[in-house]
């Protein structure tokens, strides 16, 4: 059952996004005029997760994968089931009949495991396909709203290296940019979705990826 919970956390997850490409840095922007550097920060994984498009597309990932998850419930219920029976009635069982129902039990917790690490895998690549197409489109709209605000530096406060310690309220661009996306895709927001089920956002080692 462990094995089954683990899955169904992964499956669960928002953009599983740990297989989340590496990409190269963005380019440096054209030279800005001399002056003051203007500094705001985005948690950029949060922006694509929390786009309309993002949460669209993972919740359509979710239904796909949803029978997948349901034949793994029902191995899992069924070796369960076949453990307690052998359980109960091992004593009164010849030694040829245990060892064949243990056998059947042994084989169906391997096609478990291997089923459970394949729909691990699938959905981890849809997701990483998934991740890295959205994330470019996000990145092209975060770069053309920095440019029109005058902002000559953009940091990512969501990754573990980020050098920012501290940052108002006012230099965080994520909302405004998650808004900006939501225009430019014409993409409705999804219906109201209970807190548990609603996408989170890529883990810390995903990067933006590099533009054209």
């Amino acid at each position: 059952m462990k094995r089954l919970l683990a899955l169904a956390v992964t499956l669960a997850s928002g953009i599983v996004l740990s297989a989340a490409a590496q990409t190269s840095p963005a380019p440096a922007a054209p030279a800005a005029p001399a002056g003051p550097a203007k500094i705001a920060v985005i948690a950029f994984q949060v922006a694509v997760g929390q786009t309309n498009e993002g949460q669209r597309n993972f919740a359509d990932l979710q239904k796909k994968y949803a029978p997948r998850e349901d034949q793994l419930k029902n191995l899992n219920d069924d070796i369960e089931t076949l453990t307690k029976q052998l359980q109960t009635q091992g004593d009164k069982l010849s030694e040829v009949e245990r060892a064949s129902r243990a056998k059947a039990i042994d084989d169906k917790k391997k096609k478990l495991d291997r089923d459970a690490e394949d729909a691990r895998n699938d959905f981890q690549q849809e997701m990483q396909d998934m991740y890295n197409g959205l994330a470019s489109k996000v990145y092209d709209v975060l770069e053309a709203y920095a440019q029109q605000q005058g902002y000559t530096i953009v940091l990512d406060v969501a990754q573990q290296q980020t050098p920012v310690l501290y940052a108002t309220e006012s230099t965080n661009i994520t909302k405004a940019v998650i808004d900006a996306y939501n225009l430019k895709s014409g993409v409705p927001a999804p219906p109201a979705q209970p807190a548990a089920a609603a996408p989170k956002p890529a883990p810390q080692s995903a990067k933006p990826p590099a533009t054209h």
